[in-house]
């Protein structure tokens, strides 16, 4: 059925950033102090302990937009606010393909790596050493090489952003696997390992190699292609292509929308360290170095050049689709119907879109509709939670049971984690019966024997809907992590296409098939036990992971 005419007059409007909140602006003072007088960044510890309450979020309401279902504005109207804050690319909804499994993302990857012909642009949060992981380098080797041999002049230009911390860790790691490729073909290689300016001074010295990540990472998720990109929340590594389950979407020939990514992916690798044949990094010339600079100048030179990519593309986005617009006005537009809107998040850069955009998708949900939320680490903000306890929208949360956490059986003190997931559940779950909402929210855990869960995102029904119209998937988990530590991007697809709507079901109801729901006897059993020193650690630790 084609979308109406009216769902297609964007709002035109210049984004705002909310006003930072008030424990933001002490950390900045602090940062600002330390680099004044050249002291010691265990200052850096005060606001990674604690959480700030953001600023509250407001947005103006747009005159004309829909605000029910069956308006003018068709079912999807709801939504178009998002045009205001960041680029709208509408693309046909039957270029969109929801993937099912780690292996159908290992082996889509392997297969686009080697047809590939002008661009490969891969964003993780590392590249794991193993087997699988040394087939897919082996696949850009491959196309590396035709490219190389079909032309004095090769086409293929191969990017990789990966996050140094991680990517660094060990004597064979990430950098390791790559090196052969970058050492053979430079011109045509680039592996950018992205350092986060809160990792500085005394406390990168103190901070133990294999925990220096919790201080904030990059953790975007993007595998490009051509003119096709995978969106999702999935390493590089071995357990993503098997048996971690996660989520994919891959869009078929959307090049406007394959042109951001390639670029944001750009931007963050050029405020990156860049890896040399001789395994050494050194920045971009005329870039401020992430953790020897000044961390101000740092973080406003890169919030700089990522937003020159958001702005620029918000603004093409804006006058191509008013163009279409009126080009096409009283023409059949069943095609192009679907919107993607790419969401950014990056507070230590000071970005804050993704977080907006999700507390005013979260604020304006209806009380008859419904949201399915899955995270793979139950850890919501205050604000995102003050929200789910105090909307009047029926919730269907989807988080991992203590078996199927990444940290089950983990060593030392990464092996009580999962206990501390089980007691923020816990507490979150008394909130639920306190305030009496056990019939609006409802929380599930997910399991199967031998597998991991990492799938993280949400699912929109409007009211007397039985299939989404809005997802959201990519890398945040909607935790303290992903708001304030870490780089992360995702996408909120808004379709129409009936087809389209049909896979996201599925993959919802494929997700929550394998979970039981939470009730207080869960935390009775003698496996969710959360021993003493966990409930007294967690309240202190929770803001790392």
């Amino acid at each position: 059925m084609a979308a109406p005419m009216s769902w297609r007059r964007l709002v035109h409007s210049v984004y705002s950033p909310a006003i930072a909140g008030v424990f933001t602006r002490i950390s900045d003072r602090l940062f600002r102090a330390r680099d004044r007088r050249g002291g010691s960044s265990v200052l850096l510890l005060a606001p990674l302990l604690a959480e700030a309450d953001p600023a509250p979020y407001h947005v103006t309401r747009p005159t004309g937009l829909a605000g029910a279902q069956g308006s003018a504005d068709g079912l999807c109207g709801h939504f178009k606010w998002m045009a205001e804050h960041v680029p709208a690319f509408r693309v046909p909804g039957t270029r969109i393909h929801i993937l099912r499994s780690p292996d159908q993302f290992y082996q889509t990857m392997k297969a686009r790596i080697k047809t590939a012909r002008r661009r490969v642009v891969m964003a993780s949060l590392y590249l794991g050493t193993g087997q699988l992981e040394q087939e897919l380098v082996d696949c850009m080797e491959e196309a590396l090489k035709r490219s190389q041999d079909q032309s004095h002049s090769p086409d293929l230009k191969v990017s990789i952003l990966l996050d140094y911390t991680r990517g660094s860790r060990g004597q064979i790691n990430s950098r390791t696997m790559l090196l052969p490729l970058l050492q053979r073909f430079t011109s045509q290689m680039r592996v950018s390992l992205y350092h986060t300016p809160d990792l500085r001074g005394l406390l990168r010295m103190l901070v133990p190699q294999r925990f220096n990540e919790t201080i904030g990472v990059q953790h975007i998720k993007v595998y490009l292609f051509d003119d096709s990109v995978i969106i999702s929340g999935a390493n590089l590594s071995d357990s993503y292509f098997t048996n971690r389950q996660d989520r994919y979407v891959l869009l078929e020939n959307c090049r406007e929308v394959a042109d951001f990514f390639s670029d944001l992916v750009e931007a963050v690798g050029d405020v990156s360290l860049q890896l040399q044949p001789d395994d050494s990094v050194n920045m971009v010339e005329g870039m401020v170095h992430p953790y020897k600079g000044n961390r101000q100048d740092f973080s406003a030179a890169a919030r700089e050049r990522i937003m020159e990519v958001m702005n620029t593309a918000h603004t093409r986005q804006r006058v191509l689709n008013r163009w279409e617009e009126s080009e096409d006005e009283g023409m059949s537009d069943g095609e192009e119907d679907t919107w993607v809107f790419p969401l950014v998040q990056m507070r230590p850069l000071g970005i804050q879109v993704d977080e907006q955009v999700t507390q005013r998708l979260l604020t304006d949900a209806g009380p008859d509709s419904t949201v399915f939320l899955t995270s793979g680490y139950f850890n919501l903000t205050r604000a995102y939670m003050r929200l789910v306890l105090g909307a009047g929208t029926n919730y269907r949360i989807l988080t991992a049971s203590p078996e199927v956490n990444g940290f089950f059986g983990a060593k030392g003190v990464a092996g009580a984690i999962p206990a501390a997931y089980v007691h923020i559940a816990r507490q979150f779950y008394s909130q639920v019966c306190q305030l009496g909402q056990q019939e609006r929210v409802h929380l599930h855990e997910y399991h199967r024997p031998l597998w991991t869960f990492h799938a993280k995102g949400l699912w929109y029904y409007l009211q007397g809907q039985n299939r989404p119209c809005l997802t959201l998937i990519g890398s945040p988990n909607f935790g303290y992590r992903s708001v304030h530590r870490d780089l992360e991007a995702q996408i909120a697809i808004v379709t129409e296409n009936e087809e389209l709507q049909s896979q996201l079901q599925e993959e919802q109801e494929t997700l929550y098939q394998r979970s039981s729901e939470v009730s207080s006897s869960t935390f009775e059993r003698p496996d969710r036990h959360v021993q003493l020193w966990v409930k007294l650690v967690t309240p202190l630790i929770k803001n790392f992971f």
